[in-house]
């Protein structure tokens, strides 16, 4: 008797475990890990609202900012593993492509206006391109305006838009910097931030230009600079022109930009403290939210970077894409299934198109969000510069820089030649050298 009621119990708890295990897996629960913790809030609006149509729970995890390799190494070894992450295009597979699931005939890789633009091996899509963004360098128009009137500027131009060349850009900064209590500014560009982690405006998005200009005459820019063993930094100089403009120019000293961060940098130019900072689309919701902000949205418009490069005159926004989703073919196919039913009803639903334009503020690639173009200022700018046929807008280039170490140090290189403690000279050559080792 003993042994048949062992027996049965036996029975009864492996038919528990199995009916808990297929609940799970018929739950399949989504992991997003996410890149961009501008966005973290409005990812977990997100995750709620599918929940609440769907069933179906989505985690999200955002990763620090400059962590995100580091945090995506140590999650995807666990044994509940992210289900959705990014990568930052075709560098970003190489290192990543063990982990991509192809997504060729999914519904949303259907979803592309032009799959060209997805991550591809031998004809097959492994990631797609989620947000089409641009960066420049933001002003305010009402402080711009207010230094344009006045009787005493140096400049014979008479508002921001006549600015197009570092040689007019550099004029009118330096007088405005002259002009600061007139203006009731403390500087006119905000904090350039180089503490660790906060660097990346420099070392990659304003290293984008000299990239550029290094590999422009190639047919496919980015594939070149992918390609490539060595670079020149054939353009270092018209970098240290703009970053020069930038620190001296500044709402902080530069030996004090070691401890400066995105986050303050956007506080002052919401507060109105500096006229002028460089970033993209994807800052309206930081200056908007800022407590206390100052600055109207019809007040906030872009240039383009200028750095002293003949015919810079046509150029526009630096424009692209390092955000692709992919899925992890690592976990079971159910939840690989599910993975691409979120993302597929964040794209094409009513609930998820309106959170995307409203809450993520994307510019999309995707044919159903073509009448939901966010409304906020800086897609507006985006928008106005895409759709002038007489601007050359600048592909993102630093997509095929060889690594994050080559980014980083790049960084580290900047805060010592902002602190006074190595040169120029010096900076270039460990740009460089780095990129000689890593690639």
């Amino acid at each position: 008797m003993k042994k048949i009621i062992s027996s049965i119990m036996a029975v009864i708890m492996l038919l528990s475990l199995i009916s808990l295990a297929g609940c799970g897996e018929k739950s399949a629960d989504v992991y997003f890990l996410n890149f961009k913790p501008e966005s973290a809030n409005a990812y977990k609006k997100i995750a709620e609202a599918y929940e609440n149509e769907t069933g179906v729970k989505v985690k999200i995890v955002t990763a620090a900012a400059g962590g995100y390799e580091q945090t995506l190494k140590s999650e995807i070894a666990k044994n509940e593993p992210p289900t959705i992450f990014q990568i930052n295009g075709p560098v970003g597979f190489s290192s990543w492509e063990k982990y991509c699931a192809d997504i060729t005939d999914s519904a949303f890789a259907g979803l592309l206006t032009d799959k060209n633009l997805a991550v591809t091996k031998n004809g097959k899509i492994y990631a797609v391109p989620y947000v089409i963004e641009a960066y420049g360098i933001i002003y305010n128009n009402a402080i711009m305006e207010k230094y344009f009137a006045l009787p005493n500027k140096k400049v014979s131009i008479n508002s921001a838009e006549e600015i197009n060349n570092f040689a007019t850009l550099k004029a009118v900064v330096e007088d405005m910097t002259s002009k600061k209590q007139e203006l009731g500014i403390k500087g006119v560009f905000a904090s350039t931030s180089l503490s660790t982690g906060e660097d990346w405006r420099w070392q990659t998005h304003l290293a984008n230009m000299a990239a550029y200009y290094e590999f422009k005459d190639n047919e496919n820019i980015v594939s070149a600079a992918l390609d490539a063993k060595e670079i020149e930094f054939k353009y270092a100089e018209n970098f240290k022109n703009i970053f020069d403009l930038y620190i001296n120019n500044s709402v902080s000293e530069k030996t004090l930009l070691g401890s400066k961060t995105v986050e303050d940098s956007m506080a002052e130019f919401a507060l109105s403290q500096c006229a002028m900072v460089q970033n993209g689309t994807w800052a309206w919701s930081q200056i908007s939210g800022v407590k206390g902000n100052t600055v109207k949205s019809e007040d906030v418009k872009m240039l383009p970077i200028y750095t002293g490069i003949n015919g810079e005159e046509e150029i526009g926004l630096c424009t692209g894409t390092e955000n692709y989703f992919a899925i992890n073919k690592n976990v079971s196919e159910e939840k690989q299934k599910e993975s691409l039913n979120f993302l597929y009803w964040l794209f094409t639903s009513d609930t998820g198109k309106a959170y995307v334009k409203d809450f993520l503020g994307f510019t999309t690639p995707f044919k159903t969000m073509a009448e939901y173009t966010p409304e906020d200022p800086l897609a507006k700018e985006v928008s106005r510069y895409l759709n002038d046929q007489s601007k050359t807008n600048i592909p993102w280039v630093f997509t095929a820089f060889p690594s994050d170490a080559f980014k980083k140090e790049f960084g580290n290189a900047l805060l010592e030649y902002a602190q006074g403690s190595a040169t120029f000279d010096q900076v270039k050559k460990r740009v460089i050298d780095k990129w000689k080792s890593e690639r």
